[in-house]
């Protein structure tokens, strides 16, 4: 089994020069953000994912959970974690202060984040999806709800979950039969639901539901969805637990990955009804769906990032301590990590973790931005980036891990397809990633649909602006050759988008076909203006370790040579696409 060691170093740089840390601190309550507290949470997150977490990432695969009349009951030593996990109170990092929270920004939470997700993504997607449930009552829950269900959700002594997709709607929110009918103060709620990540679990003692059902007089279509609030336990007024609510997993799916975490199946109102509580406005649902949806979409790109990481780390000492073939001018047998293959393999794996990891933690820089800067203007821009970034960090970050995941595997070889390593659990844990909270597809869609075609390409022209200014700075610098690469990368982006625009209204099925090779490009260019700002700071901090700044800048210039040739093969099927996609008739495929 290959360890993992949290790279604190790496994830500070970022923080510090990619994510201007020192200009978030500066966000009304973001002062506690000193350099020095960034650093101490780092470390601590670091050890914590070291020594509590990793060490039940294989067990917890081996394992899984099991369920009993009584419900789901987690992976052995996962609830003994929990505990420890918030004890050590790292729920309440990003947290509002008025209901205990600490107040941190968001991109430091999304920084331990990481950690928790190399070392057990099966554990980590529980507190995620507290989270969410978290920002969808601060941003929309009644006062009442807020005061008997926040404090308990920030202390991470009740989780929460999101309760949408039923089994013959799948992503297609508009489809959902789940019922809502009004009685007294609250709601009854009735429905099945499928696919719930920690739908039930033993290491809480209330689950918080979030779950997307219809109203009586609900309009057709996503306009008739509302958000309620379904406790596993009710609550009494003083706040302590009371009946078990008309909420039960009826089963737990048996899965490619994360198998220690309880994807369940859940029944409400099988009696008289699960008591619910209306989150928002009536029939605005998926508004306030969506508020959870944004967070998760930030995490699970990043889990796409931690799965690479961990992947990275398991073929790089497995492929120094590995010693096997001669290679000329050497003496004797060699570690394969000295074959320039593996070697190819090794870089590819770098590069594109540590990228996919700079274009996810500027999107939460931006998020915090968003959410904080006092300054309109700024916000706005910031509101800006953040939606267009989303599909692209989730959609990139996830695509990224799949072929990360699996060079992984090839390092290693015969031995990577065997359980033991531990190598093959990173593949299928990353699977899932660019299925839920979306599907690829469903990224590429909201990116040209949503982000380019609705602002009219504003958005896109900004981020590439400021992309061409990176690319002014390497000019000057002694990093042209760079700035050659990424210039090109971002041509091949502005051509396909022109081409988009010329083409989109000509053919109702040409969004379709091209939108994935749009993320993909979007991504692979958006991962080189990182690298290439990395390479930048590398070159003139003082600061930084001459080891530091020579891998720095020698992974930066991989990327530009062996990732970012992608972008025109992904602008040349867009512009050059065509009627193939669809030139097979359905009955004929």
């Amino acid at each position: 089994m290959t360890k993992y060691i949290a790279p604190v170093e790496e994830v500070n740089f970022v923080l510090k020069h990619l994510c201007q840390m020192d200009e978030i601190a500066k966000l009304p309550g973001f002062e506690d953000a000193t350099p020095d507290i960034v650093n101490a949470i780092l470390e601590e997150a670091g050890k914590f994912s070291q020594e509590e977490l990793a060490e039940l990432n294989w067990s917890g695969d081996q394992n899984g959970v099991t369920i009993d009349e009584t419900g789901v009951k987690a992976a052995p030593g996962f609830k003994e974690a929990y505990d420890k996990f918030v004890e050590s109170g790292w729920i309440s990092l990003a947290q509002p202060q008025d209901y205990g929270g600490q107040g941190l920004p968001f991109t430091l939470h999304m920084a331990t984040s990481e950690f928790w997700n190399s070392s057990n993504m099966s554990f980590a997607l529980c507190p995620m999806l507290s989270a969410g449930g978290i920002d969808a009552l601060l941003a929309h829950g009644s006062d009442e709800l807020k005061e008997k269900y926040l404090e308990k959700m920030i202390s991470g002594q009740w989780s929460g979950t999101m309760l949408l997709t039923e089994p013959h709607a799948g992503s297609d929110l508009a489809a959902l039969r789940a019922k809502a009918e009004p009685n007294g103060d609250h709601y009854l709620v009735s429905g099945n639901k499928i696919f719930i990540t920690w739908g039930d679990h033993d290491m809480t003692e209330n689950v918080i539901q979030f779950v997307l059902a219809r109203l009586p007089d609900a309009p057709e279509g996503v306009k008739g969805i509302s958000l309620f609030l379904v406790p596993k336990y009710l609550v009494n007024d003083d706040g302590s637990l009371g009946e078990l609510n008309d909420s039960k997993a009826s089963s737990v799916e048996h899965k490619m990955g994360i198998h220690a975490s309880p994807t369940c199946v859940m029944n409400l109102g099988e009696k008289e009804g699960a008591i619910g509580y209306l989150v928002g406005e009536k029939h605005n649902g998926l508004a306030c769906m969506f508020t959870m949806m944004i967070h998760a979409r930030l995490e699970v790109g990043l889990e796409g990032v931690s799965l690479s990481e961990r992947s990275y780390q398991g073929a790089v000492e497995y492929a120094r301590e590995r010693i096997q073939g001669e290679k000329p001018g050497h003496d004797g047998k060699v570690c394969i990590a000295e074959h320039a293959d593996v070697r190819r393999m090794l870089m590819l794996m770098r590069s594109l973790t540590e990228a996919s990891r700079a274009v996810c933690y500027v999107g939460s820089e931006s998020y915090d931005h968003s959410k904080k800067n006092t300054n309109d203007e700024l916000k706005a821009a910031h509101q800006t980036r953040m939606d267009l970034l989303i599909p692209i960090l989730k959609g990139w970050s996830t695509e990224i891990a799949q072929e990360v995941t699996s060079l992984g595997i090839q390092v290693i070889g015969g031995m990577g397809f065997i359980e033991e390593t531990g190598m093959a659990q990173h593949y299928r844990d990353a699977r899932i990633t660019t299925i839920y909270e979306g599907t690829t597809g469903i990224q590429s869609n909201d990116l040209i649909g949503r982000k380019l075609l609705r602002d009219k390409g504003e958005g896109m022209s900004s981020l590439i602006s400021d992309m061409k200014a990176v690319v002014e700075e390497l000019s000057q610098s002694g990093l042209a050759d760079i700035g050659t690469d990424l210039q090109q990368g971002i041509m091949c982006l502005e051509s396909a988008v022109s081409s988009i625009f010329a083409n989109i209204k000509s053919n109702y099925d040409f969004a379709g076909s091209v939108s994935v090779n749009l993320l993909m490009l979007a991504g692979t260019v958006c991962g080189g203006w990182q690298m290439a700002r990395a390479a930048l700071v590398v070159q003139d901090d003082a600061e930084l370790s001459k080891e530091f700044c020579d891998n720095k800048l020698a992974t930066a210039r991989f990327y530009m040579k062996h990732v970012m040739p992608r972008a025109a093969a992904y602008q040349q099927t867009i512009e050059t696409t065509g009627d193939c996609v669809m030139s097979i008739p359905v009955d004929q495929l």
